[in-house]
């Protein structure tokens, strides 16, 4: 009975992840000629896994987008502000020591600052990323494999998921892919300890936020949101060259001290409907 109890998981989380891919390709080619390709790609990508979610959640357990961890209350908060914390301070962390050292400077950025209204606009488009990028890996299909394959099958595999999910972004490195790995099973053990996906949102939007802010390359991607520019005086295997500070030890070690800090971190546990057990 647990082998096909399995099985139908299994089918379950197959047929979610079709639906994922199949709105990224009815989405981003709508959305590319209309956006461009970081806001398209973005865009997709939230659209396609927001409906995903909500058709598998809505299909298979007949609840609805709240119970994958979207729940909007006093711990939801709670936990969105420890994660904006830790996020923003991560980011602070490993970009303002090097400019305070002289080991970074900022630079004019030159044309393509399109002023306050392009900052919104990424700041915006961010959000939309982060949200759409934890329902993608720590949505529907993650939650039921937690409960059906146990944590260590799922939560490596998923990492390593989204790792290789931004190996085709700009400028990517194979530190740049490890470090996102990292991130990954962060997100994942963030989701353990909230059983929200309101935790890890904000530690993933903390951090990507953040980065341009203090004109760092996100992910390979340069967004000249303040019309400066971080300029590193730095080898790359510190500073992660044109991919940015992801592909960088300062990111490494980074994550690391954010992985102790979330054990202790007071995180209010909320209520899974999808995965019960205890941590």
């Amino acid at each position: 009975m647990a082998d096909v109890t399995k099985l139908g998981v299994l089918l379950r989380v197959g047929i979610f992840a079709f639906l994922e891919i199949a709105g990224l390709s009815l989405l981003g080619p709508m959305l590319l000629p209309l956006l461009g390709y970081v806001a398209a790609a973005t865009l997709a990508t939230f659209g396609a896994a927001a409906i995903a979610n909500a058709v598998a959640i809505s299909v298979y357990e007949r609840g609805s987008l709240a119970d994958l961890g979207l729940a909007w209350n006093a711990a939801s908060r709670r936990n969105l502000l420890l994660g904006l914390g830790g996020g923003i301070g991560a980011a602070v962390a490993v970009c303002a020591p090097p400019l305070l050292l002289g080991l970074a400077t900022w630079e004019p950025a030159g044309e393509g600052w399109g002023g306050l209204g392009s900052l919104a606009f990424v700041l915006v488009l961010l959000l939309f990323g982060a949200i759409g990028e934890e329902l993608l890996f720590r949505g529907y299909g993650f939650q039921v494999l937690l409960g059906a394959i146990g944590r260590f099958a799922t939560i490596l595999p998923m990492a390593v998921l989204f790792g290789l999910a931004h190996s085709n972004n700009q400028n990517a490195t194979r530190a740049g892919i490890v470090n996102t790995v990292l991130w990954g099973l962060l997100f994942c053990f963030a989701y353990l300890r909230s059983r929200d996906l309101w935790l890890p949102i904000g530690i993933h939007y903390g951090w990507n936020v953040s980065l341009p802010l203090f004109g760092a390359n996100l992910s390979g991607f340069t967004m000249k949101v303040t019309g400066y520019s971080m300029r590193w005086r730095i080898g790359e295997i510190w500073s992660g060259g044109d991919y940015g500070p992801e592909a960088g030890l300062l990111t490494t070690a980074a994550v690391l001290v954010l992985f102790w800090l979330l054990w202790k971190a007071p995180v209010e546990r909320q209520v899974a409907s999808l995965y019960r057990q205890e941590v």
